[in-house]
């Protein structure tokens, strides 16, 4: 599993540590590596991921919502703050399942040699 940088939740982060900072040319990888998890963290695209590891005979991906793109369970301490307990109450993740389910954070890798 590694992160998929299209994900319901970097675009979360980058409504938060972007576009209501005034500063919405910040690119996803930049929010990624300074917001997500720790200093450095790195997001890919499917298409990133089938080149990483396009050595392999053959390889699948499968995107997965997390936790945290519905809004789920316990987030990291500077995740907190008014907006997110509001978005809590109203996110509509049953919708998102649906709809955006191809905008989920893991990006899960199969690869046979």
């Amino acid at each position: 599993m590694i992160y998929h940088k299209y994900s319901l939740t970097g675009y979360m982060l980058w409504l938060r540590y972007a576009l209501l900072q005034g500063n919405p040319g910040r690119s996803l990888s930049e929010i990624y590596s300074n917001h997500l998890e720790s200093p450095g963290t790195k997001a890919y695209s499917i298409r990133q991921a089938r080149e990483m590891f396009s050595r392999f005979a053959e390889t699948r991906t499968h995107l997965e919502l997390s936790g945290g793109d519905l809004l789920e369970g316990a987030t990291g301490q500077r995740h907190q703050g008014i907006l997110l307990s509001i978005a809590r109450k109203v996110w509509p993740r049953s919708l998102f399942k649906r709809v955006l389910k191809n905008h989920g954070l893991f990006l899960l890798i199969e690869a046979r040699k």
